[in-house]
């Protein structure tokens, strides 16, 4: 499919979700090799378990490892694709008056889309280095910090960005609470988590004790920001919601909640891990069940509750399914990505470690099954917004 160019003063650094999207298509593709093949001494999958399944596995582990596999490279390709695209009309964009008045405006938060999407193509490239570089597990020790420093770079960013504008707001007022009666805001708090889940893989995965604890120390950093700012943008936008009901546009940021509750979750549960391996502590798996389920049912309350007020608006029939063109309708694709990967920490992290479900049993399929209806909703919609914005 060929991209717009030059779209000038009609950019918006929204499109950058558009990658974000296609990047997290690709996480939860890998997920299946996360937690269907067998990666004995490793806390996930890499080229040499991947080789091992096809080469050795059962016709049904192998066909799954090979349509996994072609998603994971289909939809990083156009995650890097989408990226590169946005930085090239982001560039273009800020030459541009309309660019000056967003730096001035509410609006500004948007900016925050690019370092989320900066973090994204980080865990991608984590991911296809993992499972097609031979022996790269064997020197990962050496590639923690470089990714810890990558990290602290996306978060300076993203740091730098948020403060310049809190700090014009606080200092000089302005903040229009009515027409910021979404949770539009909260993109800036989905960025910083974004930064502390990527913290959060060292913390984990690494076994040396330097390395790891200076994960746990800077993913909990992080952890704590995304708490204390999340609670006050979401009581601001959900005051001015109740006061002057939602923005239209911007009424699938109902559902933003989603997918920063799966990276909080997914940084808890790291932190759990590497306080186990490398801390000596003895965290039993039914913690993760209650941590899993906590954060789950406060997603399916915020899910349930965006798709009834969209619902109620005709969101879903203008700008998903009709003619209606927004880049912030790229936002309903992280929402369907976090769930199906919480999902599936809950039932492999979860339940199958606890003894609650045993793997591959006919239970485990069934829990599947609405899972998987969710990953090719999501699948279907983000080709369906693509073509209709992105298409040249």
């Amino acid at each position: 499919m060929a991209l717009r160019k030059n779209l000038g003063d009609s950019y918006s650094p929204i499109y950058f979700l558009s990658a974000l999207g296609n990047g997290g298509l690709a996480i939860s593709f890998f997920m299946f090799l996360m937690f269907m093949i067998p990666h004995e001494g490793r806390p996930i999958p890499v080229f040499e378990d991947v080789a091992s399944a096809l080469l050795q596995g059962a016709l049904p582990r192998q066909m799954l490892t090979v349509a996994s596999l072609l998603g994971i490279v289909w939809f990083a390709w156009r995650h890097y694709r989408l990226l590169f695209w946005n930085i090239s009309e982001y560039v273009t964009f800020r030459r541009t008056d309309t660019f000056a008045h967003l730096r001035q405006s509410d609006a500004e938060v948007q900016l925050m889309a690019l370092p989320l999407t900066y973090a994204m193509g980080i865990n991608v490239m984590f991911v296809l280095g993992a499972i097609f570089v031979p022996g790269l597990w064997g020197v990962v020790e050496y590639l923690f910090p470089a990714a810890m420093v990558a990290f602290l770079a996306v978060g300076v960013y993203a740091g730098i960005i948020f403060q310049g504008f809190f700090s014009r707001v606080i200092a000089y007022g302005g903040f229009d609470c009515e027409k910021n009666n979404s949770l539009s805001q909260m993109l800036s708090i989905f960025a910083f988590s974004m930064v502390g889940v990527g913290f959060s893989a060292a913390a984990a995965m690494s076994h040396n004790p330097v390395t790891s604890g200076l994960g746990i120390i800077l993913a909990t950093f992080i952890t704590g920001i995304v708490m204390t700012m999340g609670i006050i943008k979401i009581v601001l936008g959900f005051r001015s919601m109740l006061q002057n009901g939602i923005n239209y546009e911007a009424s699938v940021s109902l559902w933003i909640i989603i997918p920063i509750l799966t990276i909080v979750a997914i940084t808890i549960n790291r932190i759990s891990m590497g306080l186990t391996h490398n801390f000596g502590a003895d965290i039993h798996p039914w913690f993760h069940i209650i941590v899993f389920t906590l954060f789950i049912g406060v997603q399916l309350l915020f899910g349930l509750l965006g798709y009834g007020v969209m619902k109620e608006l005709g969101y879903f029939g203008e700008f998903i399914n009709g003619d209606g063109k927004s880049p912030v309708s790229y936002a309903a694709i992280c929402p369907g990505v976090a769930l199906f990967v919480l999902a599936n920490f809950l039932v492999n992290k979860g339940l199958v470690a606890a003894g609650v479900v045993e793997k591959f049993s006919l239970v485990y399929f069934l829990l599947y099954v609405p899972m998987l209806a969710l990953q090719v909703q999501t699948i279907l919609v983000m080709l369906r917004l693509d073509r209709k914005l992105l298409k040249a």
